[in-house]
């Protein structure tokens, strides 16, 4: 039996006393896209920062690839393999968008983080961060400077920049916020694609339920900062824990009944 790529055990953080993300036991596997959901405050991306290393833990662990990384620091994680889209974006706006996709195919092919070694000699490069954005459809925008996009380009932009990064974990928070009904399909196809990978994992906090029907293999429904339920989102979606956080129906109530 395959080991899970991700793993979060007891995870805990405090801010002084509110414990805003509380004792959260998940594995995640290969091949899989799991949406994360809950109401507001419910601890979803406090939850994210946690995984990705934005805030220390207060108890628990967080292993990738059966190795523990809790008390690595973002850089250490995203080296692993823990790719977060926001940690990316607007790395250089100065830069254009092809030079800004082509740093992380550099980095990739361990020719460093640099911008300074931008130089001919990586022309060959290039090539590969061209076929990027030709995927995330922004081959027109290839020259144009990154502090000049739009939101919705600058989304795009994310998950181009994390394609590059190729991480064993892709971590999308509403990848589509801000976007035009005719830029969120973009993305959300290329998410799709990813997920035809099977030695990938991907994690994605999403509001908008039509998306997760879409490309959700699983649920969990976080409510303040604890798991309220896990599982196929069939039967997650039609649980009284989600109809409350979507339709506002009273949640303790709910929660009794999971």
């Amino acid at each position: 039996m395959s080991h899970p790529i991700l793993e979060t055990t007891d995870l805990t953080v405090r801010f002084g006393g509110h414990v805003a993300v509380d004792h959260i036991s998940c594995s995640f596997n290969a091949g899989e896209l799991t949406a994360i959901v809950g109401p507001n405050g419910a601890g979803k991306t406090t939850y994210f920062n946690l995984i990705s290393g934005q805030i220390p833990v207060s108890e628990g662990r967080v292993k990738l690839g059966g190795s523990d990384i809790t008390r690595m620091s973002v850089a250490q994680r995203t080296h692993r393999g823990i790719g977060r889209a926001f940690q990316l974006t607007n790395l250089f706006p100065n830069l254009s968008v092809l030079e800004n996709v082509r740093l992380v195919v550099q980095s990739k092919a361990g020719r460093g983080f640099n911008v300074l070694s931008m130089a001919d000699s990586h022309a060959e490069l290039t090539g590969p961060a061209y076929d990027i954005l030709e995927r995330i459809r922004m081959t027109d925008q290839a020259d144009q400077v990154v502090s000049e996009l739009s939101h919705g380009d600058q989304r795009k932009l994310e998950v181009a920049l994390l394609i590059a990064l190729d991480p064993l974990v892709y971590m999308f928070d509403e990848p589509t916020a801000g976007m035009s009904v005719d830029e969120a399909p973009v993305v959300l196809d290329l998410i799709a694609d990813l997920k035809t990978r099977k030695d990938r994992a991907i994690l994605l906090v999403e509001h908008k339920m039509d998306v997760i029907r879409t490309l959700a293999d699983r649920i969990i429904v976080l409510h303040n900062g604890a798991l309220a339920a896990d599982g196929d989102p069939v039967e997650v979606m039609a649980s009284d824990v989600v109809q409350e956080a979507y339709m506002g129906r009273d949640l303790e109530e709910a929660l009794a009944n999971v």
